[in-house]
């Protein structure tokens, strides 16, 4: 009951292990307008519902201008994640379709770590949102097809952790244009109504029609004051040759959130280009050791996970070479098989020739005694004696033929004795080499002991001195390389990841449904035509080439 806001906020941070606070705060809806909770104010105090429980939402308020370089925490990535990942799915941050794919395969590769096909099969992202209603309605694409191709940039993203996937995210997302922009309806002292955007790097001036590109901008380094009066905005430049610059909203509750979000949003921007507070760099160090520990512990387990894809390697290696052994085994005695069915066949046939070649030496031999019988008979007609030379001579014909048989049968029989010796010789072999495969040695098994951590990697230990730093020449010359050459490397990364986006667009383009393209994105292509540029800095930065007396007099005339 006595609590203030900054007690309930100070017990939330608490409970989550937050440190860096200045991002966050209480968000609470009054009559359709968004509020904070006020530090100072107690809870009660505020004009809140009345009703139990009393609902706040722990949210981002201030966002920063660079992901990677300002947020330190892991807890305060992943908040910043969920909160912008919740923001483009609602559609309150313009995604583009193609990069919407690239956000939604870095969400996936958070939540289920490494792509592998034999656990992540078709549809395992069935029951997921990943992307903008918008994007999905946009295209005549089937959700397997949307998976496909949100699969095919996930499993690039092997060997990231959570933390480096959701940075990866922030990293992509804080270039969209509607990015960290709280918007307010506003009308200028021509009564033209107008946006005014809010957001870490100033104010921006938009067309109603246009949430995307600003007109005119205003960086926070050339505002000096902001007051207000009633519903009457009003700014003073930090050069003061300028005329003050005022502009109208809807409501006075408004304009109280306006203050509040220019305040935090200056306060952070003028922070940032001062040196980190003793608590800022106690972060960062504790942050660098805590990446170190984890760097070394994703080291450890690659090895691990290594030394366990070899030894499962090696093992079925070991099982096809024993069902190769098997299978070889299996086929020799099959051999063997055969070669003895082959000698009982030759053994038999050979005897069958040999018997007959016996029986026609027999009949040979009955023939001949039959010739010597009938030339010993007297036949005393010269007509017996024609018919018997007639007879005498058909019997040496068919004792000539009977002869010839039985030679020839007799090489046949000797030939059959030598392929039954052909055959046993070749049954012997075949059982030799049995014998040799069922005594070969077989693998020896892997030693499991993992190899020791290699000597040269450094041990991280944070003392109390280690926040003190003496750079020497060449330490410089060092750290200038090292920036260099993630420069490099990140424009290569930029142009490789800007290729492949420029891919899936084409791609997908056959597909688009040109009648249901909303204003936003009709807007984006316009944009995207025009060769606008892809950096939202560089955007703002443009914008803030003419001097901010002509920008004052423009935002009057518009």
């Amino acid at each position: 009951m006595k609590w203030k806001g900054k007690d309930l906020f100070d017990l939330v941070c608490r409970t989550l292990g937050l440190r860096e606070t200045w991002f966050f705060g209480l968000q609470y809806t009054i009559k359709d307008t968004v509020a904070w909770l006020k530090m100072d104010k107690k809870v009660l105090d505020h004009d809140v519902s009345k009703e139990e429980p009393v609902t706040f939402h722990f949210l981002a308020k201030f966002y920063p201008e660079n992901a990677e370089e300002e947020l330190v925490q892991e807890i305060t990535q992943h908040l910043f994640f969920l909160q912008v990942k919740k923001q483009i799915l609602d559609e309150k941050i313009y995604c583009p379709p193609e990069a919407s794919v690239l956000l939604a395969s870095y969400a996936v590769q958070a939540k289920y770590g490494d792509y592998d096909p034999s656990v992540h099969k078709r549809g395992f992202l069935a029951q997921e949102e990943l992307l903008p209603k918008r994007v999905i309605n946009l295209y005549q694409m089937t959700p397997e097809m949307w998976e496909e191709r949100i699969t095919a940039w996930y499993a690039e993203h092997r060997g990231r952790a959570r933390d480096e996937a959701e940075m990866e995210y922030l990293k992509i997302a804080q270039d969209l244009e509607m990015y960290g922009v709280n918007y307010f309806a506003i009308r200028n002292k021509k009564g033209t109504e107008l946006l005014l955007g809010v957001d870490a790097l100033g104010l921006h001036i938009y067309d109603p029609e246009n949430r995307l590109t600003p007109k005119i901008s205003f960086p926070w380094n050339e505002i000096r004051n902001i007051s207000y009066s009633d519903k009457e905005f009003t700014i003073k430049p930090l050069d003061k040759k300028i005329d003050v610059f005022k502009f109208n909203s809807s409501k006075l509750r408004v304009n109280k959130l306006i203050l509040q979000l220019c305040i935090g949003n200056h306060d952070l921007f003028m922070r940032r280009r001062k040196a980190d507070s003793l608590e800022v760099q106690q972060m960062k160090a504790q942050a660098r050791e805590e990446k170190a520990r984890k760097q070394m512990e994703r080291q450890r387990l690659a090895r691990e996970k290594q030394m366990r894809e070899e030894a499962e390697r090696t093992r079925d290696e070991l099982e096809r070479r024993l069902l190769q052994m098997k299978e070889e085994a299996t086929m020799a005695n099959e051999a063997l098989m055969r070669s003895e069915e082959t000698a009982d066949l030759l053994a038999e046939k050979a005897q069958i020739t040999e018997e007959e070649a016996k029986l026609l030496a027999q009949k040979a031999a009955e023939a001949e005694q039959e010739m010597q019988r009938i030339k010993a008979t007297a036949i005393r007609t010269e007509e017996e004696k024609r018919l018997m030379e007639q007879k005498v001579l058909e019997a040496e014909v068919l004792a000539l033929k009977m002869a010839e048989e039985s030679e020839r049968r007799a090489k046949e029989a000797d030939q059959l004795k030598q392929d039954l010796q052909e055959a046993r010789e070749a049954e012997r072999r075949a059982k030799q080499k049995l014998l040799e495969i069922t005594t070969k040695p077989t693998y020896p098994p892997m030693n499991p002991i993992p190899a020791p951590l290699p000597p040269d990697i450094p041990s991280f230990n944070l003392i109390g001195d280690s926040l003190s730093f003496d750079f020497k020449d060449t330490d410089m010359k060092r750290l200038s390389m090292e920036i260099e050459k993630e420069k490099v490397e990140y424009m290569e990364k930029s142009k490789h990841l800007q290729e492949q986006l420029n891919e899936l667009k084409t791609e997908i383009e056959a597909l688009k449904l040109k009648e249901r393209e909303t204003a936003l994105d009709i807007l984006h292509n316009e944009n995207s035509d025009r060769g606008g540029s892809s950096s939202k800095h560089n955007t703002i930065k443009k914008l803030t080439l003419q001097s901010a007396k002509s920008r004052v007099a423009f935002f009057e005339e518009l």
